[in-house]
């Protein structure tokens, strides 16, 4: 079976190698950041043992574990069929890692973007085979979620993409093809709307965190709201992509707003750290935070 590489360490980057080693493929997780990467194999550890307990995977989370390796450079990308980076959202960061890694690797290797709003064909701009370039946009928490956007960049082949779209089912994703290659894509493009008018309820003070979200959750059937999303996304992560939208002339959807800069300026950035639109305690229960003591 193919080998993978995944680059960056982070929430995303950690699903990602999560789910490719739980499809059987050798996952090497790249990161400059040793302390990163500790915290994403512990999370892959204690992750593989509640579905392997529950029955949810085929192998023992052991198995699945044994089949990542980490690594602090980008060494063995020559020696991978694929390549996702999850990196940062920052468009010169993720054009000079793909002008690196062309360079770098044999022409049949793919390079795939988690991007969540970067046009796949920008990102692709500095390669010599942008033809191979493709966006592989997962969402999070990427075990629990089974969406994948598979984003075909202007120059993207109809090889590769075909190639892309059966490696996401491969990996027990379900993938939505997105034929054109526009900021935000398919999914961001509509809950960033829906997410911006959550945002304004909440700030005029019309409803709260928790009543917004149980509305979307009993009125909508969604199985988590708005507040509930931002927060396993990252609230620094919505104010990059918020920001990146509004370079790409997409402001319209950009979820952009005072509030979310109080809650970026105290730390409040989700999930991830404990604390975002809601209180999480380390066993995963979670408090609506009161968002007028900003």
């Amino acid at each position: 079976m193919d080998n993978v590489l995944v680059i960056g360490a982070g929430f995303m980057g950690g699903g990602i190698t999560q789910v490719a080693a739980q499809a059987g493929y050798k996952v090497y997780l790249q990161d400059t950041d040793s302390q990163a990467i500790a915290r994403s194999l512990a999370q892959i550890k204690w992750s593989t043992e509640k579905l392997a307990s529950k029955g949810r995977i085929k192998d023992s989370a052991q198995a699945v574990q044994d089949r990542i390796t980490s690594v602090k450079d980008l060494s063995m990308a020559p020696k991978c069929q694929w390549i996702i980076e999850a990196v940062f959202e920052d468009e010169n960061m993720k054009k000079e890692l793909f002008r690196d890694l062309d360079s770098a690797c044999p022409v049949e290797t793919i390079l795939a973007s988690n991007t969540s709003s970067i046009p796949i064909t920008r990102l692709a701009s500095l390669s010599r085979h942008p033809e191979r370039v493709v966006g592989l946009h997962f969402f999070g928490p990427v075990p629990m979620m089974r969406l994948v956007e598979v984003i075909k960049g202007e120059k993207t082949t109809d090889a590769v993409f075909k190639k892309s779209v059966d490696f996401i089912v491969s990996i027990g994703q379900y993938p939505v093809k997105v034929m054109k290659d526009i900021p935000g894509f398919i999914m961001n493009r509509v809950s960033g709307v829906a997410f911006r008018e959550a945002l304004s309820l909440v700030e005029n003070g019309i409803a709260s965190v928790e009543d917004v979200d149980k509305g979307m959750r009993y009125g909508f059937n969604w199985h988590v709201g708005p507040f509930e999303i931002a927060d396993n996304a990252g609230i620094d992560t919505y104010v990059r992509v918020g920001k990146s939208f509004a370079a790409l002339g997409a402001s319209d959807i950009a979820a952009s707003s005072p509030l979310m800069e109080k809650m970026l300026k105290a730390g409040r950035l989700g999930r991830k750290v404990g604390k975002g639109f809601y209180d999480y305690t380390p066993d995963g229960q979670m408090t609506p935070f009161d968002v007028t003591k900003l």
